[in-house]
């Protein structure tokens, strides 16, 4: 990937924030310079030939690879605190683990791409260019959140970013996201939509109907199965006879993506935008993983090992592999990192502190957004009958 070309889309991004200047002036000379890299195992493809293994990347972009999971990381780590302390209440599905698929994503696509997911929507928002301060004053119900303060975790929204939730009805969004991609056809958008669906959603009838149809009208639809192996708490072997995902369109082309290898999720993606722009939909298997649980209601260790986890932790961690490509490729130092750890933090901190600032919404707020403007009728403390009576 060129430096100008996702220089130009990251500066928009406002979770990004420069590193030290000490590393700016350091890696000036030569963050534009063109790196390929292969990616951890070979795409396993369907119906398709499969891209090419090699990666074009460059120092600026593992950079803000790194910089941007790593906000994506402690934001979650800080939600889980938040929910402990009573700060966040109802509903609240965490990432951590899986922010190899919503920045690899980003990095192949741009914001008029439409991007629609479940109910585990907090760092897709925050790629799509939301902020932190909206994150968390969402997360607690405050004015300030990116829903109002209305739709608490699972409802996410950035309309203006391609980005349409925030989903809590299990592979609900998948339809509406063949919708999306409908209109994008309807209005012959150069444009793509990724329909993001957990493992425990792929059996839905829904899913396969409007798979069906997008095939049938060759939409430029994406489905993205994010694969972390567990439906809630129940293992994937447990739910599916056929766990190979990527290959359930049957007619409809897939691919399976190490989905904690950031370089191939963007390299899977770019094919898959390509692909569903000229021949129709495309299934993306993500093998990924989460840390947490299913939600904050699980401890997510009763149903897999410790030993699971710390060791997908050990071998596969998404941050980590940056990390070490990084350091390898001395574009950055240990101490440089931590740097950016310690920065990081502190922007987490700065964004929590001010998101509790902001108020809760008024009572008469659970009327609004209820209704098209103009339509609908709205009552609270009048009797029905006098409202019915006013009706035509």
């Amino acid at each position: 990937m060129a430096l100008s070309r996702f220089a130009s889309s990251s500066s928009s991004s406002s979770i990004l924030k420069p590193l030290s200047a000490a590393l700016s002036l350091r890696r000036s000379l030569s963050s534009d310079t063109t790196l390929t890299i292969e990616t951890s195992i070979p795409f396993t493809a369907h119906n398709c030939d499969a891209p090419s293994r090699a990666v074009e990347t460059s120092p600026s972009e593992l950079l803000t690879f790194y910089r941007d999971m790593a906000v994506m990381r402690r934001m979650e780590i800080a939600a889980d605190s938040l929910y402990k302390s009573k700060l966040i209440l109802g509903f609240c599905h965490l990432y951590d683990g899986q922010e190899a698929v919503a920045i690899g994503m980003e990095a192949a696509i741009n914001k008029k791409d439409c991007i629609i997911t479940a109910y585990r929507d907090h760092c897709i928002f925050l790629g799509r260019g939301g902020n932190l301060v909206e994150v968390f004053a969402e997360l607690m119900g405050r004015k300030a959140g990116c829903s109002k303060g209305k739709g608490g975790s699972m409802h996410f929204y950035k309309k203006d970013s391609g980005f349409y939730g925030g989903h809590g009805i299990v592979g609900a969004q998948v339809p509406l996201g063949c919708g999306l991609a409908f209109g994008q056809k309807y209005s012959k958008d150069e444009n793509v939509t990724f329909a993001l669906y957990g493992d425990g959603a792929a059996n839905q009838g829904q899913l396969f109907e409007a798979l069906n149809i997008s095939a049938l009208w060759d939409l430029p639809a994406i489905l993205v199965c994010e694969n972390n192996h567990y439906g809630m708490g129940t293992a994937e072997w447990r739910a599916a006879k056929s766990p190979a995902y990527y290959k359930r369109g049957d007619y409809v082309p897939g691919l399976k993506v190490d989905g904690m290898d950031v370089l191939a999720v963007k390299q899977a993606c770019k094919f898959a935008k390509e692909h569903a722009l000229k021949n129709g939909p495309l299934i993306l298997e993500m093998d990924t993983y989460r840390y947490h649980g299913h939600s904050m209601s699980d401890p997510g260790s009763t149903y897999r090992t410790r030993d699971e986890i710390s060791g997908v932790r050990q071998e596969r961690d998404p941050i980590e592999r940056i990390k070490k490509l990084l350091l390898s490729h001395e574009i950055a130092t240990e101490k440089e990192l931590k740097d950016t750890e310690k920065e990081v933090r502190k922007e987490v901190d700065e964004a929590i502190a001010k998101a509790k600032e902001s108020p809760m919404p008024e009572p008469s707020e659970l009327f609004t957004n209820v209704y098209v403007k103009g339509y609908g009728v709205e009552a609270f403390g009048v009797d029905r009958k006098e409202v019915r009576a006013t009706l035509p």
